[in-house]
């Protein structure tokens, strides 16, 4: 027994107690935390991010830059007697003239509308197509992958016949459909049937394109319902609404963000792909209207369609090794 006023060894006070962090310990994260950690270090995400965030700004700011450089992209502010020569092709820059900064891409033949504004406004049309595309698709893929791997029986087997239909439907045929409905229905309204042409094309996109996703969630919800959380919720009474959304959708989140990294680029290429034969948007600019505009004129006037191509080219290329980078870091199995 220690006397008083005299502490026996080993005495702990309430303030020992205490942990205080030391310096250079570990702390938790999330794998979240994990993955955006292998992402700032990732050189190829940083470029990549740079070179897709510099061609989001320019499809973004288009009506600013066209503005600004005093170029039109329609006939709202292109007289066609002032720029077009002989055989339709531009008085004024290439293929016939010397280059000039009023034009730098050049101008279109027969109508006189400016390329780099038509480039411009291409590229805002084909991220926005591509984005409202992904976002609806992963939201689909998302909700039916949810309630197929949750669900037992009738249900998880009818939702998963729905899932193999859509897959074995041909995405050409699907596009090709949508043409002579649209001109048939659209016809008497131009402006009508270029903004009916968008939506068409979003449709196409959103309708055939969530099947896989819907499979990579199934497959995952059908492992994760058997987990211990899961079974716990179940069994204390927790809706099943609550253990779709809260419980099981946050363990989701990497296949997701992975998806949609690697959705994008693929809608652009479809989009570019569906205007260039012709089944795609019409009237409204386009990277892949232009293309398929600039095709007839390639032997003569070739930056008409580099300019477009060389644009989707980049676009495409620097999401893809985007997502690559997502994926790289949302999987604890992947070293580059």
């Amino acid at each position: 027994m220690a006397l008083p006023g005299i502490e026996a060894e080993g005495t702990l006070h309430p303030e020992e107690l205490v942990d205080e962090p030391k310096p250079g310990a570990i702390h938790g994260r999330s794998p979240t935390q994990i993955a955006l950690e292998r992402l700032r270090h990732d050189k190829v995400a940083i470029i990549s991010g740079v070179v897709v965030a510099i061609l989001v700004l320019l499809g973004v700011l288009a009506p600013l830059i066209t503005g600004a450089l005093d170029i039109c992209p329609d006939s709202d502010c292109t007289d066609t007697a002032e720029v077009i020569g002989t055989g339709g092709y531009p008085a004024i820059g290439p293929p016939l003239n010397a280059f000039t900064w009023d034009h730098p891409l050049g101008l279109e033949p027969q109508t006189g509308y400016d390329n780099l504004a038509r480039l411009l406004y291409g590229l805002r049309t084909s991220l926005l197509v591509a984005t409202i595309s992904a976002v609806g698709a992963t939201l689909i893929g998302v909700i039916i992958g949810l309630v197929s791997g949750f669900a037992h029986g009738w249900l998880d087997r009818g939702m998963s016949f729905t899932i193999d239909t859509f897959l074995a439907f041909p995405f050409i045929l699907g596009a090709l459909t949508l043409g002579p409905i649209l001109t048939q229905r659209f016809a008497e309204n131009p402006t009508a049937l270029n903004w009916a042409s968008v939506i068409a094309v979003i449709t196409v996109l959103v309708v055939l394109g969530w099947m896989y996703l819907a499979r990579i969630i199934r497959a995952e919800v059908l492992s994760l319902r058997e987990r211990e959380f899961i079974q716990a919720a179940r069994v204390i009474g927790v809706p099943t609404r609550r253990i779709l959304f809260k419980e099981l959708l946050p363990n989701l989140i990497a296949p997701i963000v992975v998806s949609i990294s690697l959705m994008l680029p693929n809608f652009v290429a479809l989009e570019a792909a569906l205007s260039y034969l012709g089944i795609g948007i019409t009237g409204v600019p386009s990277l892949g209207q232009t293309i398929n505009e600039a095709q007839l004129d390639y032997d003569f006037y070739p930056i008409y369609l580099w300019a477009p191509i060389i644009t989707v080219m980049v676009l495409v290329v620097a999401l893809n090794l985007l997502g690559d980078s997502v994926r790289d870091a949302f999987d604890p199995k992947t070293r580059r």
